[in-house]
């Protein structure tokens, strides 16, 4: 696989999480610099993680700090959420499926078929996230005026 079909790639993924926050929470995110991961450690608070399956297969995962989702979710309800609760893990449950759907539109529109199962959530400082592809973990962080968040997905390359 080469740089350009990389960015190829990754631009729908981009796309995704840019619409998906600045629709449902009204909070516009700026994205950092893609980086590849070297380990499992999350970069955040409460992480949402979907499998992928299809021309390509891999795990999609997107992980906030605890102050980034509590304005996310807040605004998303429409009132102000103080604590990683229930609400708050179905909320990064639903915004993760979501940003994959959208994702896997965009994809397809390149010629690629993918589906995603259904999303888990895990919570806790320092929690680890394991994606199912032995390919590379990219990593792309953004930040938006209440905390940061990162975007990490592992597909596997065509054989």
């Amino acid at each position: 696989m080469n740089v350009k079909e990389d960015a190829k790639i990754v631009r729908p993924f981009l796309d995704a999480v840019k619409n998906v926050i600045s629709t449902m929470a009204m909070i516009e995110v700026t994205p950092g610099k893609p980086f590849m991961k070297k380990d499992t450690v999350a970069s955040g608070d409460v992480t949402g993680v979907i499998g992928i399956t299809g021309d390509r297969n891999g795990t999609m995962s997107v992980t906030f700090t605890r102050a980034c989702i509590l304005a996310v979710v807040g605004n998303m309800l429409g009132e102000p959420v103080t604590e990683l609760n229930q609400d708050v893990r179905d909320a990064v449950g639903e915004l993760t499926n979501m940003i994959s759907g959208q994702t896997r539109r965009g994809l397809e529109m390149l010629g690629m078929r993918l589906e995603a199962g259904i999303p888990s959530v895990v919570t806790g400082e320092n929690h680890s996230i394991s994606h199912i592809s032995r390919e590379p973990i990219l990593a792309v962080p953004f930040s938006t005026p209440s905390g940061d968040f990162t975007l990490e997905v592992s597909l596997e390359t065509p054989r």
